[in-house]
């Protein structure tokens, strides 16, 4: 693995968690949403990983070697919903209240999306450092080089 495999896999990590805080800061911004486009609720999204192939399996990094597929970089396989079901709140003076008093809310949990923000920071901070070190090693190397 060369400094340019290594800048590819982080590169692709890199924009993986940046869509991952946009679905995160979305989360967070609909969070109380009760009516959208599609009626209803807003129902909260996550990001989906994958990589180009199974990483627990020799077998299938070695076909992927010889194939000529990149390992190791990062893809974002989709955005899915969240099935989990609504939150009823009993708001009587809402405007969306039901005749029996309650509200039908999100089903974002504020305090999951905080660590799920932090996380992604974190894995975003960690990249970041990995390109850095990469960067200062390939410029060694081409000291010694002199």
């Amino acid at each position: 693995m060369d400094f340019f495999d290594v800048l590819k896999i982080s590169g692709s990590a890199l924009s993986a968690q940046r869509l991952r805080l946009q679905v995160i800061s979305n989360n967070l911004a609909n969070a109380h949403s009760t009516r959208t486009s599609g009626g209803g609720p807003y129902r909260r999204r996550d990001v989906v990983f994958s990589t180009s192939s199974n990483p627990f399996s020799f077998a299938s990094h070695l076909q992927s070697e010889m194939d000529g597929e990149e390992l190791g970089i990062v893809r974002v396989a989709g955005v899915i919903e969240d099935p989990r079901p609504f939150r009823r709140v009993y708001d009587p003076g809402h405007p969306d209240a039901e005749s029996s008093g309650y509200v039908i809310l999100p089903n974002v949990n504020i305090i999951e999306e905080m660590l799920n923000l932090i996380s992604a920071t974190r894995a975003y901070e960690a990249n970041v450092t990995v390109m850095q070190a990469t960067k200062q090693m390939a410029l060694k190397a081409l000291e010694i080089g002199k």
